[in-house]
């Protein structure tokens, strides 16, 4: 290609139903496309999509994917092996004794992602404070690995107690298992997760090994189909952290630990990046796709992070009230809440005659069953389309067409003759119950924080987001919502506005009022090192980085911590104790409603994050989208309820809608979206291309 031609960065997102693919230009021009997912294959989605947009000059591309999550939720991963300290072969199936639902005798825990004849144990300890106890037995390890290897293994997790004290025994064992298997995978506890409490870093070590072949086959393969489909055989190719960063594809292979909630973590970034924009200081996002919504919040200008949270239960959320649901994650992530209400959530009436609305989904194939693509069970999406909600002939800018007779009669047949409801009201209860699921994230991120989300501002995207936001704000009480430019790629633009970051921790276990600030200023200074060394190691430039320091404190007795920034602190103050003391009892009466301000506090953990800042383009306020055919402007009869029933409602385009607000009810229908502005709200368009609505 011509070495002048203006360079594009390219932006992929794929969801459980939609693969969003985003291209911004040097000069700021926008062009996007959105294709139904290819779960069999999704490297074929993406080519499919990038199809239409070639031949363009890409510098590099950003990466938003499922493939970790969906692997853990669909028990898909690696064969895995467990090799830990004699006598703790057990940690994965004890954990912590915590159960989500404490009267619900039928539920069940998730089962080990290990089964316990591949959980092993080897001779050694090391003890607290890092000294050997008892030498490592080499030749008991040997026939532990022969035995394993021996089980036709696909990865291993090695995890040893106290091995974040001192790692000696895990790397004498990684030797021994490159002897004998050169090519096996191997997550080593004290590289994975360098931290005290055994459980939580046995199951994130394991979590990383279940997925390590997996993602590395993902990627490699789309790496190869990206430098084919684009021409380039120097691409760079970057991956969507949790925490809302980007790392290369070489290191999400080795870390996958990392890229779980990568997907969701884009959508964040992009509503931070929005609210920085139009100076709106607080905002709860609401990103509702075709399979999940979910949530999350940012608070003066920040977004809230966890620095543990659970996958494979039924909600994925952070350190919250209720635990126990799936496998813990310590690994630092946005903090998001996200459940299974999306467009495909599949709807049916329980053993008690009450509506369900998910968490199951028809997903992209075969889909709700308007699609016509083979889907026999009703959806949400199904619902929508018989309230008058969504245009049959205009979904995906028409490239998607709805059969309205098939939704009519699977809601009938297999939802309202059920129970005795007529059709739109069915329908509506279908609506209000998907809504309903949807606030249970929005209050995990908000109320169970301490937070009011009446003082926020709703940021709703997604494909579904825009047509479920009124309902959600007026259960939790919220005001004003505002729906982005192109809402249904949002997520994939945040991922061109996201800065590569490392992130590295170290356990400091200690007495806060007994800490050294010069100890802890050189171990934090350590730990940039390392983490300069092993940014170096990737090919990644560490100029002008941006440190971000943090600490995890907790009281003398607790089992869990609170994470302080150390930004903007005076490390060489001598009164730093005190001050740290005096803002975790703020923040623990904050989060929790109480604190205790006689209890000795204590240091558990050092945390260090470097962020490199990436090329970004600035968005011109003209986009350049692929051309779709266009919806004509008209009005659609829409099903409010048995309070304000059948209404006549006005099509509108997001560029017709103008800046002065209009009175609902009305529709903003766009190529990713539909918008539903409800009557007693008002609509407008502000000078970013935002539609805010208002409750009047």
């Amino acid at each position: 290609m011509n070495s002048t031609q203006e360079t594009h960065r390219l932006g992929i997102d794929i969801g459980g139903t939609f693969t969003d693919i985003v291209l911004i230009g040097s000069d700021g021009t926008v062009t996007t496309q959105k294709v139904p997912s290819t779960p069999d294959n999704y490297a074929r989605g993406i080519v499919s999509g990038l199809e239409p947009l070639l031949p363009r000059q890409i510098a590099e591309v950003m990466h938003g994917t499922t493939v970790a999550t969906n692997t853990i939720l669909e028990r898909k991963g690696a064969l895995t092996g467990l090799i830990t300290t004699e006598g703790f072969r057990d940690v994965l199936e004890i954990g912590r004794l915590r159960y989500p639902r404490l009267y619900d005798l039928t539920w069940e825990k998730p089962p080990p992602l290990v089964p316990r004849r591949l959980r092993r144990e080897v001779p050694e300890r090391i003890g607290a404070n890092g000294e050997v106890v008892r030498p490592l037995d080499v030749e008991a390890a040997r026939k532990v690995i022969r035995w394993l290897l021996a089980q036709e293994i696909q990865s291993l997790a090695i995890c040893l107690i106290n091995a974040y004290a001192n790692p000696a025994h895990e790397r004498q064992l990684s030797e021994l298992v490159r002897e004998l298997a050169p090519k096996l995978p191997v997550s080593l506890s004290c590289d994975v997760l360098p931290e005290i409490k055994e459980y939580e870093r046995t199951s994130t070590t394991v979590i990383n090994a279940t997925l390590q072949p997996i993602v590395s086959q993902y990627l490699r393969t789309l790496s190869e189909k990206l430098v084919d489909t684009l021409d380039s055989p120097r691409l760079p190719l970057y991956i969507m952290q949790s925490n809302g960063g980007v790392m290369s594809a070489a290191a999400a292979a080795d870390r996958p630990i990392h890229i779980i909630e990568s997907g969701p973590a884009a959508g964040v970034i992009a509503s931070l990046t929005l609210a920085d924009r139009t100076g709106i200081p607080n905002v709860l996002t609401l990103d509702m796709g075709g399979t999940t919504a979910k949530a999350s919040l940012i608070e003066d200008g920040r977004v809230m992070r966890s620095p543990e949270y659970q996958v494979g239960g039924g909600v994925t959320a952070g350190t919250r009230l209720s635990r126990g649901g799936g496998y813990p994650l310590r690994v630092p992530a946005i903090d998001i809440a996200e459940v299974g209400a999306g467009g495909g959530s599949i709807v049916r009436v329980d053993k008690g005659g009450a509506l369900r609305v998910g968490p199951q989904s028809a997903g992209a194939a075969p889909g709700p069953a308007c699609y016509a693509l083979g889907g026999e069970e009703p959806t949400l999406t199904d619902a929508n389309l018989v309230l008058g909600y969504l245009n049959p002939n205009y979904l995906a800018g028409g490239t998607l067409p709805l059969n309205a007779d098939k939704a009519h009669q699977v809601l009938h047949d297999k939802i309202a003759a059920p129970i005795n409801l007529n059709l739109p009201d069915a329908a509506h209860g279908i609506h209000r119950i998907a809504v309903a699921n949807m606030a249970r994230a929005a209050r995990a991120v908000s109320l169970e924080r301490g937070r009011d989300p009446r003082e926020f501002v709703l940021f709703a995207f997604g494909g579904d987001g825009p047509l479920h936001a009124t309902e959600l704000a007026q259960s939790l009480g919220m005001k004003r919502i505002l729906i982005p430019p192109s809402p249904g790629l949002f997520s994939a633009f945040g991922l061109l506005f996201a800065d590569i970051a490392h992130h590295s921790l170290q356990t400091y276990k200690r007495s806060l009022t007994e800490t050294n600030v010069d100890d802890l200023t050189e171990v934090l200074h350590r730990m940039e090192v390392a983490a300069q060394a092993e940014l170096a190691g990737e090919g990644r430039r560490y100029v002008n980085p941006v440190l971000q320091r943090a600490v995890d404190l907790r009281y003398v007795g607790q089992s869990s911590e609170l994470t302080l920034s150390l930004d903007n602190v005076d490390m060489s103050d001598a009164a730093l104790s005190r001050r740290l003391g005096e803002r975790f009892a703020a923040e623990h009466e904050r989060t929790y409603g109480h604190s205790a301000p006689d209890d000795p506090i204590e240091v558990v953990n050092l945390r260090l994050t470097v962020l490199i800042p990436t090329s970004k383009s600035e968005i011109s306020n003209s986009q350049d989208s692929v051309p779709i055919a266009q919806a004509p402007l008209q009005n659609r009869r829409c099903y409010f309820g048995a309070e304000a029933g059948w209404l006549d409602v006005p099509i509108l385009s997001r560029n017709a809608l103008g800046g002065k607000p209009q009175k609902g009810p009305l529709i903003v229908e766009e190529y990713d979206t539909t918008i539903l502005v409800p009557p007693h709200y008002t609509a407008a368009r502000d000078e970013w291309g935002n539609v805010v609505i208002e409750t009047r």
